[in-house]
């Protein structure tokens, strides 16, 4: 544990060149992606990292907010979650000697969300890239998106055409304003629901590798 969080780390080969952060979704855990590093960085030179929700709500698994409505985190749990993650990161990259520009941090669903805000928040050091399955760039009162001066930033964006739980036309707004930002964005729509196309994992890997090394 760093910081009150659990995590699950999986080691580079080497010394590390940079680091790959995987949030989870909603009643997961820091498990759920673990696998996804080796699709991701199979040759190990990145250190992974999945750290676990603060929050444990009904029906179970963890959490990283209260979500009353979609694509709106709930303030009270959001504020505190974004907090407690940014300082856990912080103090895991700085105890290894990682720089925030050589990380990328995705995630799916609501990891995904809090992979937006730690990437793009104007408080917080922007990363290597970002990877958003399944996500939406959130919406929460005093809680500004900074996109000036971060169109250096690559971004993947995967979702699915049939997902129930968060319409893909949140994805489709992501990549208008990212867009509009001057941001390069890999894009892709799938004929599923909430879940993460593993053919899009090779495009996702490709930018990762272009944004790295």
């Amino acid at each position: 544990m760093s910081d009150g969080l659990v995590h699950r780390v999986r080691d580079s080969r080497a010394e590390p060149e940079g680091a790959l952060v995987l949030l989870h979704g909603r009643g997961a855990d820091e498990h759920d992606l673990f696998p996804l590093l080796d699709h991701l960085d199979p040759e190990r030179r990145l250190l992974g990292v999945c750290p676990r929700g603060p929050l444990t709500l009904p029906p179970g698994g963890a959490h990283w907010y209260v979500v009353r409505r979609v694509g709106f985190p709930d303030p009270a749990t959001f504020f505190p979650a974004f907090e407690r993650l940014s300082g856990w990161l912080d103090a895991f990259l700085g105890d290894r000697g990682i720089e925030p520009s050589r990380t990328v941090i995705g995630g799916f669903s609501q990891g995904a969300v809090m992979s937006y805000s730690l990437s793009l928040a104007g408080s917080r050091p922007p990363p290597a890239a970002i990877l958003a399955f399944s996500g939406f760039m959130p919406s929460v009162e005093e809680f500004e998106l900074d996109l000036t001066g971060r169109s250096q930033i690559p971004v993947a964006i995967g979702h699915g055409i049939y997902d129930p739980v968060i319409s893909v036309e949140f994805a489709r707004d992501a990549r208008a304003r990212l867009e509009e930002a001057g941001f390069k964005i890999v894009y892709q729509e799938s004929p599923m629901d909430h879940t993460i196309d593993p053919g899009f994992l090779a495009r996702a890997r490709t930018l990762l590798e272009s944004a790295l090394f």
